[in-house]
C-alpha cells in the first residue's frame, strides 16, 4: 500500500465490506461485525519529592470481545463451534475480520483474532409481522489481536 503524500486527499475505506474468516475459511454470511477494542490498564504512581507528578505504567492489556451477526441458514457451523464449548472441549481458532475495498473484491485491511473461540450465542428474534432476514450473533472472545494491511 503506497504511502500518499502529506495534504493529500486519501477516501477512508468504507465499513460495508467485510468477510470474516474462520480457521481460514468463510463459514458464514455476517451482516455485523462489532469494532476491536484494546484496552491497557495502568498503575499510578507519584515519584518522591515529586509529589505534583503522576507517573502511569502500563500493566494488563485486555481484549474485549467481539459481536459477530449472521443470517440463519441451515449451516451448522457456527452452532457447532459454540456447542463443542458448551460441552467443554474448546477448540480456539484464528478469526480474522477483512475490511474489503469499496467494490467488495479486494482486502486493504485485516485484524487477526487469535485464540479466539465462542462464548455466547445469541438466536434469532422470530417475528410473524417482520419481513426481515432472521439473524442469529455469537460473541467471541480472543487471546491478543493482530493487525495487517
Amino acid at each position: 500500500m503506497a504511502e500518499s503524500a502529506v495534504g493529500t486527499w486519501v477516501d477512508p475505506f468504507p465499513a460495508f465490506n467485510f468477510k470474516i474468516m474462520i480457521g481460514g475459511e468463510a463459514v458464514a454470511h455476517f451482516t455485523e461485525c462489532s469494532a476491536p477494542v484494546v484496552d491497557v490498564g495502568t498503575a499510578e504512581y507519584r515519584e518522591a519529592g515529586q509529589s505534583q507528578l503522576v507517573h502511569q505504567i502500563p500493566t494488563i492489556t485486555t481484549y474485549h470481545d467481539i459481536s459477530l451477526r449472521y443470517g440463519l441458514t441451515s449451516s451448522t457451523v457456527m452452532w457447532d463451534w459454540f456447542s463443542a464449548t458448551v460441552r467443554g472441549a474448546v477448540e480456539r481458532k484464528g478469526v480474522s475480520i477483512v475490511l474489503l475495498d469499496s467494490a467488495g473484491s479486494q482486502p486493504v485491511l485485516q485484524w487477526d483474532l487469535v485464540g479466539a473461540f465462542p462464548k455466547r450465542w445469541i438466536g434469532a428474534v422470530l417475528r410473524a409481522t417482520a419481513r426481515e432476514v432472521a439473524v442469529e450473533e455469537i460473541v467471541l472472545a480472543y487471546e491478543s489481536l493482530g493487525r495487517a494491511a
